[in-house]
């Protein structure tokens, strides 16, 4: 087997191709030929030492991935050889085989996309979690998403939408405010030439946003949160602009608003049983048509670093996956 391999965590061009033994499954894992992977911002973040998980050196990145079972554990009954599985592990998915534990893959129906099944998990699973669970998104409300054409705002979109609320995407380019529109956004702000606050006010009537989706932090935070409407979440999805934003209390104060945090990974860990129901509610509406991953490129899985610059160049729109 070939894989990226990090054995200095200083950066992705610390990361080298190499050929290495292929793994057996010990009783309660499963080896994966891995047919296609997804990059996330974590699978940065972790190249770069700065994610909460640190694995062991060396490791293989890759946190989310779609393949066929070629072994099993004595252990495992749930899957046999030959299934088709997409699995989101935290690492190892950028190569050509893996093991992993079994309780961590997902079968697949046999028209469920690889590429599609690779850039499923982590952006439903979180969007769902966040809008769904943790904000209680009720039809009719308002809904603004920040980084709206990236991998978990075009899920976010797309979930919003399917429960019937109105969503104000935000994002950096006329582009990609194009790409959110053909999406099914109800109104988009390009915040790189429009004022965020001036803008929300005048497309909710002065009445601000019932929701903000947030995975971009940084300097939109504060304008989004002082244009929330009364009792508004704010949720709290990540950091992709860097910085991590402070944001001045007495505001959630006057709006009678929540910040709210959302950490689908251990959302998973600690309720197994309601994440399961929301992905299988999930399976149900990528079959039903009415969600699907919008993907900004495939490339050779030999092309990461290239994939990794594109993600870099803030240029993406949806998610770039690396196939076998």
């Amino acid at each position: 087997m070939h894989a990226w391999l990090c054995e200095n965590p200083v950066g992705v061009d610390a990361l080298t191709w190499k050929e290495l033994p292929t793994p057996v499954p010990q009783a309660t894992e499963v080896l994966v030929e891995i047919k296609a992977a997804s990059l996330n911002f974590p699978d940065l973040l972790i190249v770069q030492n700065k994610y909460q998980m640190k694995p062991a050196l060396p490791f293989v990145p890759g946190s989310e991935f779609a393949g066929v079972v070629q072994a099993v554990g004595e252990k495992v009954t749930q899957l046999r050889p030959g299934q088709r599985i997409a699995c989101l592990s935290g690492t190892g998915g950028f190569g050509t085989h893996v093991v992993v534990p079994a309780q961590a893959c997902v079968p697949l129906p046999d028209d469920f996309s690889m590429v599609d099944a690779a850039a499923f998990i982590m952006t439903y699973a979180t969007s769902h979690h966040a809008l769904i669970d943790r904000a209680a998104l009720r039809q009719g409300e308002t809904v603004l998403v920040l980084g709206a054409a990236g991998g978990v705002g075009t899920a976010a979109l797309q979930i919003a939408k399917g429960v019937g609320a109105k969503v104000i995407a935000a994002a950096s380019t006329d582009d990609k405010c194009a790409t959110c529109k053909a999406l099914g956004a109800d109104e988009t702000i390009n915040y790189s030439t429009q004022n965020l606050r001036e803008t929300l006010k005048s497309l909710t009537g002065g009445k601000g946003p019932d929701v903000v989706y947030d995975p971009v932090g940084g300097d939109l935070a504060e304008p989004a949160f002082r244009s929330i409407a009364w009792r508004g979440r704010y949720l709290v999805v990540g950091f992709a602009a860097g910085p991590i934003p402070a944001l001045p209390l007495n505001l959630a104060l006057l709006k009678g608003a929540s910040i709210v945090g959302v950490f689908w990974g251990d959302y998973a860990r600690r309720e197994p049983a309601s994440n399961a129901r929301m992905m299988a509610e999930l399976a149900g509406w990528y079959a039903q048509g009415k969600i699907k991953p919008v993907i900004d490129s495939t490339l050779p899985m030999a092309d990461l670093k290239a994939a990794y610059a594109h993600m870099g160049s803030r240029g993406v729109k949806g998610k770039v996956v690396m196939v076998n």
